[in-house]
C-alpha cells in the first residue's frame, strides 16, 4: 500500500495532466519504444519549436487523467512505453510530427489521440495529420475570397476599356 505522501504526489500528477488534456486542443499517445537518444532530442525540440508539450508518465496516471478529462476510451491504448503529446492551439501539430516521426522510425508507433471532445485511433491521428496546418488553411481561405473580387475588378475593367474604345471621337 502507497504511503500518504506518494499517493498524494500521484493524485496531484493525475490532477495536473487532467487539467492539461481538459485545455488543450488535440493531444496524441505514442509507444516510443525503440527511439534512440538522438532521435528523441530532435523529436522533443521539434515539438516545443510547434507549442507542443511532450512527456513520459505513468500509464495508471495517463489512464486517471484522460478518464477525468472525458477522454476515458484512451485507456485501452495505454499499455507499453507510451508518451503523450498535448497542444494547446494547434490541433494538428501533435500529430503532424509524431506521425512523421512514426513514418522514419518502425518502433515508433502511433498509438490514439483526441481533439474536439472525440477520442481517435491511430487511423484517426494518422488523417488528422493529414489536414493542413492554421496557416495554410487561413491562406486557402484569404485565398477564396479575394478570387471573386478580382474576377469582379477585371470584368469591371474590361466593360470599362470596351467602352472606352467605342467612344467617338468629338470633331
Amino acid at each position: 500500500m502507497p504511503s500518504a505522501k506518494i499517493l498524494e504526489a500521484k493524485q496531484a500528477q493525475v490532477a495536473e495532466l487532467s487539467e492539461k488534456i481538459k485545455a488543450a486542443a488535440s493531444g496524441v499517445i505514442v509507444n516510443y519504444q525503440g527511439i534512440t537518444v538522438d532521435d528523441d532530442t530532435k523529436l522533443r525540440a521539434e515539438l516545443r519549436k510547434a507549442g507542443v508539450e511532450y512527456k513520459v508518465y505513468k500509464n495508471s496516471i495517463t489512464g486517471k487523467a484522460c478518464e477525468d478529462a472525458g477522454y476515458g476510451d484512451i485507456r485501452p491504448h495505454l499499455e507499453g512505453m507510451t508518451a503523450i503529446a498535448i497542444s494547446r492551439e494547434d490541433a494538428v501539430a501533435p500529430a503532424k510530427i509524431l506521425k512523421a516521426y512514426a513514418d522514419k522510425i518502425e518502433s515508433f508507433a502511433l498509438k490514439a489521440g483526441f481533439v474536439d471532445g472525440q477520442v481517435l485511433d491511430e487511423a484517426g491521428v494518422r488523417a488528422l495529420a493529414e489536414i493542413p496546418g492554421k496557416e495554410t488553411l487561413v491562406c486557402k481561405i484569404m485565398g477564396c475570397m479575394r478570387s471573386p473580387l478580382f474576377k469582379l475588378a477585371y470584368v469591371l475593367q474590361a466593360v470599362i476599356d470596351k467602352n472606352g474604345e467605342q467612344t467617338p471621337a468629338a470633331e
